[in-house]
């Protein structure tokens, strides 16, 4: 008798990407529908309407499931599944021959060992990854697998999202990951049928941050124009009134009425606004009356939530009464742990499991997003060992260049800071500074705290300034 001919069972697992983007939806809807609470295996299951056996052995990411399981899984949420989304497992001498493969989805088969890890995946999909490397220079696409999350940052502001007339505000200087968070964030709310509006401060014209009239009939055009609304300013903007009530009413009365969903206002850069104290006094009086407005008005105000974005902290002069900046969800975004800076290298395709390589770059930069992009770049796609990367970070044509030159530019510019800065990179020691400086050193992202005295931020920013600032005579 011949033997049972040996076939191969085929088994679909989720990639690290595939399992971010399934974790993140299911997030969403925690967020929007369960009050913030974890759903438990079961309830997932009953809604993905497959058993919670199969949902622990699509989380184990090493036993396969069958695609028309993966595909339910991600249509539950409204994810299309896509082909970075999960792997094909291959598994040798079983006599069993799946029929999961009657589904029409293009994929790309890897053979791999019964139980993988996520490393395996990453090196699986080297390729792919390859195709989404670029120079980490502005904000983390939604669909990039180099997004790291900074729990509860995210939950936070999705949850706020959710509140009537809220207000959000997200403070940390460039490069931090505000943008990258702030497009989460209109994702989440358009996922909840919300309308939103990103205005970028930094796209308006001098001219109207001189006149207060003018700025303001400039924003209502700006954002009746995004919601696809006739902005009819002419005929309804009332001189006689007075800017401020004009705008007010023109927002109530006229563009909260004809939208019945929340309208999402995220305002991005109003550091702008700091150049224009006057200005900027006025202005941030009727944001903050809009929110007080929110809390008596049960109909129109409470659809309208805010979301301010900026990097410097507030040394204008603001009346407490009248400031935005001390009503609302302050968001400050931390650093990278150990831990993040691991699973960003991971997903880069690099073995940093031993701790040895995150630990070097953290104690060169700390857990900076932007200059650990940019080191995990530089070893990804340029050939730079680690070795090189420690050696030439602080030289003027090092990999760090880009962003060092942007903030020496801005010292070099403003002597009394200049001056400051380099009395703390000669010091051993974290020293005391006055406040006005030490804000201002802040928003540009150059200092830490410790306690009521401040430091500068990594070594690498040390090293490199206490270099440059000692050519200055």
């Amino acid at each position: 008798m011949k033997p049972p001919k040996s076939t191969r069972k085929r088994g679909f697992v989720l990639s690290p990407i595939g399992l971010k983007r399934l974790q993140g939806a299911i997030l969403a809807l925690e967020i929007a529908q369960n009050n913030g609470d974890r759903f438990t295996l079961d309830q997932l299951g009953d809604r993905m309407n497959i058993s919670s056996k199969t949902l622990s052995r699509l989380w184990s990411l090493n036993v396969g499931v069958d695609q028309k399981t993966l595909k339910l899984c991600f249509s539950t949420f409204n994810l299309e599944l896509r082909q970075e989304d999960y792997a094909v497992l291959s598994e040798a001498n079983e006599t069993e021959t799946s029929d999961a493969l009657s589904l029409s989805l293009d994929v790309k088969q890897v053979n791999a060992p019964q139980h993988l890890s996520v490393d395996s995946f990453v090196n699986q999909q080297r390729d792919q990854l390859e195709n989404l490397w670029s120079y980490p220079d502005g904000p983390v696409p939604l669909d990039s697998p180099f997004y790291i999350e900074r729990p509860p940052i995210e939950e936070l502001v999705y949850r706020e999202i959710t509140q009537p007339g809220c207000v959000i505000r997200i403070r940390e200087p460039r490069e931090m990951g505000k943008t990258s968070l702030v497009l989460r964030l209109l994702a989440f709310a358009e996922a909840q049928g919300y309308r939103t509006i990103n205005l970028n401060c930094n796209q308006i014209d001098s001219d109207c941050l001189a006149d207060l009239n003018k700025l303001l009939r400039c924003i209502c055009f700006s954002i009746a124009t995004k919601l696809d609304i006739d902005p009819n300013l002419n005929d309804i903007w009332d001189e006689e009134v007075g800017c401020k009530l004009n705008c007010s009413l023109y927002f109530q009365s006229y563009l909260l009425k004809q939208i019945q969903s929340p309208v999402v206002l995220v305002l991005n850069e109003v550091d702008r606004f700091f150049e224009y104290p006057q200005i900027a006094e006025e202005f941030f009086a009727l944001l903050r009356s809009w929110y007080e407005q929110a809390r008596q008005d049960t109909t129109n105000w409470q659809k309208l939530r805010l979301v301010a974005v900026y990097s410097t902290q507030v040394y204008v002069t603001l009346d407490l009464n009248h400031s935005p900046f001390n009503i609302g969800l302050p968001i400050r975004l931390p650093e990278f742990t150990q831990q993040q800076v691991e699973e960003l290298a991971q997903r880069h395709g690099l073995d940093w499991s031993s701790g040895n390589e995150s630990a070097q770059l953290m104690s060169l930069v700390g857990g900076h997003p932007a200059l650990i992009r940019i080191a995990l770049y530089h070893l990804c796609c340029q050939g730079l060992t680690f070795e090189d990367l420690l050696k030439e970070a602080i030289a003027n044509g090092g990999i760090f260049r880009y962003h060092l030159w942007q903030h020496w530019v801005i010292l070099l510019d403003k002597p009394s800071m200049r001056k400051t800065y380099a009395e703390l990179v000669r010091a051993k020691q974290s020293i005391y500074l006055d406040p006005i400086e030490t804000y201002k050193l802040d928003g540009l992202g150059l200092v830490s705290y410790e306690g009521d005295r401040i430091k500068p931020r990594c070594e690498l920013y040390r090293a490199y300034f206490a270099k440059q600032l000692a050519t200055i005579v």
